[in-house]
């Protein structure tokens, strides 16, 4: 499920949200209008981010712009914000409403809920997804383990002056287009897929050196002290080509493509036939004699 439209109801209220990179999102003007029954919600918003952001709030990862359907039918960018955005909202935000409020998002998002006040629950539900989904152990070991160096890289950029979706967006394709020679969109056209995350169709070696060239982008980053956009850029362009000249040699010894249209399921079914081929007894053949 990626990007779905959906309005709930609080209070007769309607509360757009959008599925969106694995979380739900909500209309930040329509939870201020909820909670304060304001006419003028957009402004009341404009005011209260100068607050929250003069308070130190870091906004980036939180909240964002997504394309909304509006009451006339058309779709418009529209100020979201994921569960924990919401939280600092009504935080923010003196009314009465907020304790039902609060107990509404519990109702409509209480798994995401409870994942944020633990976060191993979210853990244990993404290993049990890709277990349902038939990846076997050792794949989700090491998607996880992506995973974490993924967040790594996203936390040292997200504290040295990487501030937009936008930018986040533009280094992690440069540093993809590094190592692979393919942009996120060109490798997702190769391996037949749209809104899908491209990691999960990622084989174990590509999830491999898509962790390398991200390690990789970190540790230069770290050692250069790298802050803002064009330092983190010449820094990732690094990363990509220690993680790029890793892969080169790699398929120099073995004559074998790292990166391939192929995905964890089509690897997994080679195998198979491969080793059910070599375990299947060889038939004999009897010759008889005129």
């Amino acid at each position: 499920m990626s990007d779905i439209n959906q309005i709930e109801v609080f209070e007769d209220k309607n509360i757009r949200r959008m599925w969106h990179q694995e979380d739900w999102w909500y209309s930040v003007v329509d939870v201020v209008r909820a909670l304060t029954d304001s006419d003028r919600p957009r402004k009341y918003w404009v005011d209260l981010k100068i607050k929250i952001l003069a308070d130190g709030f870091q906004l980036s990862e939180k909240f964002g712009q997504l394309r909304l359907q509006s009451s006339d039918g058309k779709f418009y960018e529209t100020d979201c914000a994921n569960l924990e955005g919401i939280f600092r909202i009504i935080q923010s935000i003196p009314s009465k409403k907020a304790e039902p409020f609060k107990l509404w998002l519990a109702r409509v998002g209480n798994q995401r809920i409870k994942e944020i006040i633990d976060p191993e629950l979210a853990i244990n539900r993404a290993r049990n997804i890709w277990l349902q989904k038939g990846y076997d152990a050792q794949w989700i070991q090491q998607r996880m383990l992506g995973q974490e160096i993924r967040n790594k890289l996203t936390n040292y950029w997200k504290n040295h002056e990487i501030k937009t979706p936008e930018e986040y967006a533009i280094l992690t394709n440069i540093i993809h287009q590094e190592w692979s020679d393919l942009t996120v969109k060109e490798h997702k056209k190769l391996k037949g897929i749209d809104k899908d995350n491209l990691r999960d169709h990622m084989t174990d070696a590509e999830i491999i050196f898509t962790a390398l060239v991200e390690l990789s982008t970190r540790k230069v980053a770290e050692s250069t002290k790298s802050t803002g956009f064009t330092e983190n850029k010449k820094s990732g362009i690094i990363g990509g080509g220690i993680a790029k000249n890793a892969r080169k040699e790699l398929e120099s010894k073995t004559n074998q493509k790292i990166v391939t249209k192929d995905n964890y399921f089509s690897e997994k079914k080679k195998l198979e036939e491969k080793q059910k081929k070599l375990l299947s007894p060889k038939k004999k053949i009897i010759r008889y004699s005129a």
